[in-house]
């Protein structure tokens, strides 16, 4: 096993050379870890694919050094280290969010819709996935029918592929031949067998899940919910909603719709004076920067004023949507919208019980499922 001394000579060198690779029992370790999720996770995103634990243990041992990983899919270059962010971002390779950003619905379009169609979920005492999922894709079909008919496809393929087989059947999908191939939101979100593509369906099907739980993080936080409540009632345009935008934009730094990216460079590259062959695959574990304790303050905590220091939008460290060539062409829809759906629970509603229950105060859990996520809600 190639060690960190080792590494930094050929760094320093600025020669070819071999990458730190993992020892056997790391590699199993990771494989493992890998491995799992894809068996027992069915909601894109609930989990991301390697615990923290085991890319601190790799980043200690290697001095944060990318890392060359044998997996249960081949050789993946695993980036532990901030450094090597920009350089993933700037040349992102196969694999990377592309096309044009989706068109945006008018604000008034916007709210008249979700006004109307979320009010059976808000109106009910209790609100779960499901729920905003049948909003969402009913929202979308008078917004944009293609896209609705991209949200419902989804949603009845979810209801009807049940249990393991059905989602090893989605995850070979033609977006998902495999485990290792994470490339960026869509990779989650096509529309289903038999529908076309359609450039709002990424976005739709992330949303009902970041929202649930932007609305449980502010169950969990009172003061946070007021505020966000206050400042939706005050304006109807969704736009004009800079608290709750934070909370959504915080909501996904905790917990992204796609916890790790996975490029695959279309040319040599140099990752830190080693040289690696076109067709390698680098993974970058977004959740694990996201929530690194040694370089993001208050990782684990929810605070959404971290979005309202000028440049946070900028931080490579803070990536729901990435940056750069490869950043998520949907993200001011995705945004757009989650906010405003919030917004609109919000105005009719106070999150008044949550389950599960979160300490406000303490380390919030590294995973959440969306699926298990219960609100009550009591009229205002």
């Amino acid at each position: 096993m190639t060690g960190p001394g080792t590494t930094r000579a050929v760094v320093a060198r600025g020669q070819r050379g071999p990458s730190p690779r993992a020892g056997r029992a790391e590699s199993v370790r990771f494989a493992a870890t890998r491995a799992l999720p894809f068996f027992v996770r069915g909601v894109p995103g609930t989990r991301p694919a390697f615990p923290a634990e085991v890319l601190r243990e790799l980043r200690d041992r290697h001095g944060g050094a990318p890392v060359l990983v044998h997996g249960i899919s081949g050789p993946v270059l695993v980036l532990l280290d901030r450094r090597e962010m920009r350089q993933f971002y700037d040349r992102p390779g196969a694999g990377a969010p592309g096309g044009p950003a989706p068109e945006l619905p008018s604000a008034e379009a916007l709210r008249t819709v979700l006004a109307e169609e979320v009010h059976p979920p808000a109106s009910a005492t209790t609100l779960e996935l499901v729920r905003l999922r049948q909003a969402v894709a009913r929202a979308a079909r008078r917004l944009d029918p293609t896209a609705g008919a991209a949200a419902a496809a989804t949603a009845e393929g979810r209801a009807g592929a049940a249990g393991l087989l059905g989602r090893l059947l989605r995850r070979r999908g033609p977006h998902r031949s495999g485990p290792a191939r994470d490339t960026g939101p869509e990779r989650h979100l096509h529309p289903g067998p038999g529908c076309p593509a359609h450039p709002w369906a990424p976005v739709l099907d992330s949303v009902p899940a970041t929202a649930l739980r932007t609305l449980l993080l502010l169950g969990a936080h009172p003061a946070e919910q007021a505020a966000a409540a206050a400042e939706a009632a005050a304006c109807t345009d969704p736009h004009g909603l800079p608290r709750l935008q934070s909370c959504v934009r915080e909501a996904l730094r905790l917990y992204p719709a796609v916890p790790d990216l996975v490029r695959t460079t279309t040319t040599e590259t140099v990752w830190r004076g080693v040289h690696h062959p076109a067709g390698t695959r680098v993974l970058l574990p977004v959740h694990f920067h996201q929530r690194d304790a040694e370089h993001v303050p208050a990782a684990h905590v929810f605070v959404p004023g971290r979005w309202k220091t000028p440049g946070a939008e900028e931080d490579l460290r803070m990536a729901p949507f990435g940056h750069g060539p490869g950043r998520c062409p949907g993200d001011r829809l995705g945004l757009l919208i989650t906010t405003a759906l919030c917004a609109e629970v919000l105005r009719r509603s106070r999150i008044t019980g949550i389950r599960p229950v979160l300490d406000p105060h303490g380390p919030l859990p590294a995973v959440l499922d969306p699926r298990a996520v219960r609100l009550t809600l009591t009229r205002r």
